[in-house]
């Protein structure tokens, strides 16, 4: 079972930058889909970000164009680098393996006017 430890959330002003941080367990995480997930209070968790094995990756499009996906396979992490943070994009963040069902605690994006 791949346990997933999200770090880096916080408090920024809208315009503000934060990078996130998963750190994964695992042997097999270099070929795994890793995705970046968010929820907000009172609304439906949301895909955010994705990036295969291989560094492929795919974009929401509320967040196209501002926030990078990346993967370091030989440290088993995976980060989101948020540029020109708004204040919709506060929301818990969550990364996620497809293989496995568990999720970690996330972490707290706050982004105020």
């Amino acid at each position: 079972q791949a346990q997933l430890v999200e770090s880096g959330g916080g408090l920024v002003q809208a315009g503000g930058s934060l990078r996130l941080s998963c750190a994964a367990s695992g042997s097999i995480f270099s070929i795994l889909t890793m995705d970046w997930y968010r929820q907000a209070p009172g609304k439906q968790r949301e895909l955010v970000a994705s990036i295969t094995g291989s560094g492929s990756s795919n974009y929401a499009d509320s967040v196209k164009g501002r926030f990078t996906i990346s993967r370091d396979n030989a440290k088993n992490m995976v980060y989101l680098q948020m540029n020109s943070l708004k204040p919709e994009d506060t929301a818990v963040y969550y990364c996620k393996s497809r293989v496995y069902a568990s999720w970690g605690q996330g972490t707290q994006v706050t982004v105020s006017s």
